[in-house]
């Protein structure tokens, strides 16, 4: 009986992961696989495709109105009830996105999948995290790192195969049986983990707050698109910050409020959330650039795009078997300073492509820059949780997905006002393979700038987690794992 339960503990702590990995997945893919089939369901529709930019805002907006909601809920109704509810709403709202027969029945669906995708993220996290030794949390993070870099590839491909050779109306119906899975195993190996909390619901804090991310992230998606006019825009981004800051106040004087800006001051997780922002604005820019540069800049076709941009996500999975290695060998202080100079000359490279650029060659840099993004992502989703104590999981969890979403939202809000700032300035009336250079070189700027959060960080920053510490049963030693030796 006693030899069963380390293996089935065992077998928990690598299925788990791969549960929340596939729920994420399937969020990650609908999210990107949609923007590809605008045009064929604004056909279907008998609507402008540039309209059809609302299934995209909507569901944006559901998420950051309703992520800081998920720590709470969590704590309220159990991990596992929150996550396999998520995967439920998510799952009806694709289905509800599969009938529809027009563009404000597509808007509600697509709110109804960003309230489950709002939940599933975090909560997905979280269950992680109250699952997987904090010894054993690389190896789990990087299951989940995987999901979030094959999404943005593998949507243009498998959205242009499905609306080129079949129905739109299939890519959300691909989310069933994914759905259905998610919930059954979740169900039988996921624990449902609660927190006590006797707090009263920070009700308004949860509006400000909610309102002010969303209309921050609809304010920086549409930067430079050219649908919303330039005042709209700006009233949306001063409207967002305005609540940011009430919200900041508020959280000066309640004791418990819906998002706890305080667990910045652990600095592991200050910096992960900081520096992390800043990285993840530079990769949030990539996945709107690289195709657009490939389509427009280089004349290749939707699916050529992506069948190339694919290799950025080989290199995340290379990453799942080497990540615990690299950090447990040099700490993640070393892999956080180093690394972040090599994402950005990555990504700075990508400027130096040309439609001449042999593909071998653009498809081999985007490859070993896809495995060191993927390291990066790993690091920062770990030793965000090094120092936070049980309790306050949930809570920095939901602080950390909303960074995590603004970031990305800001990312392609730059690399789109970059675009037309190039545009603008060139006189041209479309943009060119040139135009693009600019741009790639500026999110490089930004993705290093995060340095200055990772500095300060002690050499032992988070060496429980990567594993240069064992951590033995109570009342032993704790054992230091020679920095020099591996």
């Amino acid at each position: 009986m006693a030899s069963t339960q380390p293996e089935a503990a065992r077998a928990r702590q690598f299925l788990v992961p791969l549960i929340v990995a596939c729920a994420l997945f399937m969020e990650n893919l609908d999210s990107t696989v949609i923007a590809t089939s605008l045009p064929a369901i604004a056909r279907s529709f008998g609507e402008d495709p540039l309209r059809l930019n609302l299934a995209i805002t909507s569901y944006l907006l559901s998420l950051g109105i309703f992520i800081p909601l998920s720590g709470w809920m969590a704590d309220r109704f159990g991990a596992r009830s929150v996550f396999c509810s998520a995967i439920v709403i998510f799952t009806l709202g694709s289905i509800g996105c599969s009938v529809v027969n027009g563009l404000p029945e597509l808007v509600a669906a697509r709110i109804v999948q960003g309230i489950g995708g709002a939940m599933m993220v975090p909560v997905g996290r979280l269950v992680i995290l109250r699952t997987i030794p904090k010894s054993e949390l690389v190896n789990a993070m990087a299951w989940l790192t995987v999901p979030a870099l094959l999404g943005p590839v593998l949507g243009p491909p498998i959205g242009g195969f499905i609306s080129t050779f079949g129905s739109w109306r299939w890519i959300f119906l691909i989310n069933i049986p994914i759905g259905i899975l998610g919930v059954v195993l979740a169900l039988t190996f996921i624990a449902n983990t609660k927190e006590e909390r006797t707090e009263r619901f920070d009700s308004y804090g949860f509006v400000v707050v909610s309102l002010g991310v969303a209309a921050t992230m609809f304010g920086f998606e549409n930067v430079g698109r050219g649908i919303l006019p330039t005042s709209v825009i700006a009233s949306l981004l001063v409207v967002g910050v305005g609540l940011l800051t009430l919200y900041y106040r508020h959280t000066r004087v309640t004791a418990v409020p819906i998002i706890d800006v305080s667990l910045l001051r652990v600095q592991t997780f200050g910096a992960s959330v900081t520096g992390g922002f800043l990285f993840r604005m530079g990769i949030g820019a990539l996945p709107f650039l690289t195709p657009l540069m490939l389509q427009l800049g280089f004349g290749l076709t939707p699916f050529a795009s992506g069948m190339i941009t694919f290799a950025g996500a080989a290199g995340a999975m290379t990453m799942k078997f080497t990540a615990g290695p690299i950090i447990r060998r040099f700490g993640y202080r070393r892999v956080l300073l180093t690394n972040t100079f090599v994402c950005a000359f990555f990504m700075a490279l990508y400027g130096f492509f040309t439609p001449e650029t042999p593909h071998l060659i653009i498809i081999g840099t985007l490859l070993v820059g896809g495995f060191f993004r993927s390291l990066q992502f790993t690091s920062l989703n770990t030793i965000a949780y090094a120092d936070i104590q049980t309790p306050a999981m949930s809570r920095a969890t939901t602080l950390s997905s909303v960074a995590q979403q603004l970031s990305l939202s800001f990312g392609v809000g730059v690399g789109a006002l970059l675009l037309h700032m190039t545009l603008t300035m060139s006189g041209r009336p479309e943009l060119t393979a040139s135009d693009f250079s600019p741009a790639y070189f500026v999110i490089a700027l930004i993705g290093l700038s995060s340095l200055l959060f990772f500095w300060p960080l002690p050499p032992n920053a988070g060496d429980e987690v990567s594993g240069r510490i064992v951590v033995p049963p109570a009342g032993k030693p704790r054992i230091d794992v020679p920095h020099t030796a591996d």
